[in-house]
């Protein structure tokens, strides 16, 4: 017989792992009650995934547990926030108990790891869809946004580009992949060491989810600048390489999304601290470009020559009326 509303909170959603002293009360309530610690702003973002648009109704529950949250604690990462709570909202078509405990592993595991205790949440009937909502704390002036990059800072990312995107590419085409490309396609880390090593030092950061040159332009438009990036300075993994080599173009690493490492300006006076800061970390970082007064972002090759690849990223919206 399937579980009912109730029977799946007290199961799959009350606190197993993390329980935090900021928590007062979490799961079970019609509210969490939190204690935001004296000095600190509170980060909050939100995020959703739909069946058929985010990932494929194949996709092992376990993997899309973690990611789900996944993508939330790369905002967190973004903005130099440490993560601390959490909540879900789950649309789910039917009540599939070995579904749900397989989801709720992967999102508790990854949870854990980073302190976060899920404190509350939703559960309704409907095509799959799951939201979660992160919430973190900052100093007082030290958020990462994306409005202060400044012409003559250096553009740094950490990992590798376009990974997340072949591995779709292949998926959909039904051709092998290999385990790394699944695993950076469904298993992403969050940057939260990175974002917090850059306090102090980054002008500006992003997460790239839509796709380098979608979320440098928002770092550009925002902050009222432009980029100029160099092609071959791009971090390609093997993989990716290949596929640039063999295709002549740059499309992946540029506009495939779903890549979750970050993108930052840093100032001359400061990129020596940045390496240093970055180098042991993982993902490291590797200078891509440079911030420029002249809006919009510019690609170059090698030889120096500028490289048309259009706005790219992905939109939801982008073919409606």
């Amino acid at each position: 017989m399937p579980l009912s509303e109730f029977e799946l909170i007290q199961r799959f959603f009350s606190p197993t792992g993390c329980c935090r002293e900021d928590v007062l009360l979490g799961v079970g309530d019609d509210c969490a009650l939190l204690q935001i610690p004296s000095g600190e702003n509170l980060a909050v973002s939100i995020d959703t995934l739909v069946e058929g648009v985010h990932f494929h109704p194949d996709v092992d529950p376990e993997l899309l547990g973690h990611k789900a949250l996944a993508v939330n604690l790369s905002d967190l990462a973004a903005m130099g926030a440490v993560p601390a709570w959490a909540t879900l909202a789950l649309t789910l078509p039917r009540s599939d108990s070995a579904w749900l405990a397989s989801f709720m592993s992967g999102f508790f595991t990854l949870a854990d790891r980073h302190q976060v205790q899920l404190v509350g949440g939703d559960t309704t009937r409907g095509p799959l869809t799951i939201s979660v909502q992160v919430h973190g704390f900052v100093p007082p002036g030290k958020a990462l946004t994306r409005h202060t990059a400044r012409a003559g800072d250096r553009i740094g990312v950490t990992g590798t580009l376009g990974d997340a995107g072949l591995a779709l590419q292949q998926m959909a085409a039904v051709k092998p992949t290999s385990r790394y490309l699944r695993e950076r396609l469904e298993r992403p880390l969050p940057r939260l060491e990175t974002g917090l090593a850059l306090r102090g030092l980054a002008n500006a950061a992003i997460d790239i989810s839509d796709g380098l040159l979608a979320d440098l332009g928002h770092i550009c438009r925002r902050s009222g600048v432009g980029a100029r990036l160099e092609l071959q300075r791009l971090p390609l993994s093997v993989e990716v390489a290949e596929h640039v080599k063999k295709s002549g173009e740059w499309s992946l690493p540029l506009t495939a999304g779903d890549d979750y490492e970050l993108c930052f300006s840093v100032p001359p006076a400061r990129c020596q601290q940045a390496e240093a800061a970055l180098g042991s970390l993982d993902g490291g970082l590797t200078w891509i470009g440079l911030i420029e007064q002249e809006p919009g972002v510019r690609c170059f090759g090698q030889d120096g020559c500028r490289i048309e690849t259009g706005t790219g990223g992905y939109q939801h919206f982008q073919s409606a009326d």
